[in-house]
């Protein structure tokens, strides 16, 4: 009953507060982390693939370890003084490792830019949110890539990390989120971190499946509520939810392709490299800027079911 409360109570402060630039945040002191362990592993073992995997994957440990060690012995000792503190650090905990507000003022700000016609704006707050190169999208590339990340990160920004949470409560939930962050940082099939981000990448694969499956599901119910093509949704989620170089990433943008009847994905250049990748939907009618607005409403529907269904589930299995 105390991870419910610590959990929904986080996912409340999350609704209202999102990111502010002003709060300490955990997860991008993990980056820091990271960052400062790939220089230095990257000293320590030899140059060559095995030694840069080898690094990767000690450092992918190190992390992982860490990020769950942390809290659990911090939220530990703070129980032993009082269940109250305890309660309320894990809840700040859990409402700083979800990124639902967030998500959807980054991709908004996007949105406001485009509607001004400002798409030097609107490039470079897109960059914020996504990996690929945005500094000569035309407004369509813009809104395509903006609907892109909401779609994939209702999936591992929302809905993974409540699963993680409602099992675990805080310590898995930063568990998750190392792996998660050390994907986004050093996941990529470049030179750089081929070999050297490869141990995180694939261990991210493995842990987000389950919850990219659910998350899937539960976007295409949040389709039905929000009255959009439901039945298209599922359609399109069978049809091209493996239409991406990552097992996971296509699961959800699928979903939300065939809700909103747009071709998503496809060719994009990714530091400086034009890379070929699949489409996902079918080109129904163009897309349009208001699309944003309306992945983020699916979104947010999304995370109210995966809460209240999660939860749920596991209220169900405390009084069993």
């Amino acid at each position: 009953m105390k991870i419910i409360i610590e959990v929904a109570i986080g996912f409340i402060l999350d609704l209202i507060f999102g990111d502010p630039p002003w709060l300490p945040h955990p997860i991008r002191q993990m980056g820091w982390f990271i960052s400062k362990g790939e220089n230095l592993l990257r000293k320590v073992f030899p140059k060559s693939q095995k030694g840069e995997f080898m690094a990767g994957a000690v450092l992918a440990i190190i992390i992982t370890v860490f990020s769950f060690i942390i809290p659990f012995l911090l939220l530990y000792f703070l129980s032993r003084l009082s269940t109250y503190v305890e309660v309320a650090v894990a809840s700040l905990f859990c409402y700083q490792i979800l990124a639902t507000k967030s998500l959807k003022t980054e991709s908004m700000r996007v949105y406001y830019h485009l509607k001004n016609h400002d798409l030097t704006n609107a490039r470079k707050y897109l960059s914020w949110i996504v990996g690929r190169d945005t500094q000569n999208l035309t407004d369509e590339g813009i809104t395509k890539a903006a609907v892109e990340t909401v779609a994939e990160n209702t999936s591992d920004g929302v809905i993974a990390p409540l699963i993680f949470l409602v099992i675990g409560g805080a310590p898995l939930g930063f568990l998750y989120k190392a792996f998660n962050t050390m994907d986004s940082m050093i996941g990529y099939k470049n030179d750089r971190y081929l070999y050297f981000g490869r141990f995180a990448a694939r261990f991210d694969d493995v842990l987000n499946f389950i919850p990219a499956v659910l998350s899937a599901y539960m976007m295409i119910a949040a389709s039905f509520v929000c009255g959009l093509d439901y039945k298209n949704a599922l359609r399109i989620y069978k049809r091209d939810k493996r239409n991406h170089s990552s097992p996971n990433s296509a699961k959800t943008e699928a979903v939300c392709a065939g809700a909103l009847n747009v071709q998503l994905a496809g060719d994009a250049y990714y530091f400086g490299k034009l890379v070929k990748k699949k489409t996902i939907g079918d080109s129904n009618r163009n897309i349009k800027t208001d699309d944003i607005k309306t992945t983020n409403k699916l979104m947010y529907t999304t995370a109210f079911i995966a809460f209240v269904i999660l939860c749920g589930f596991r209220l169900i299995i405390l009084f069993i």
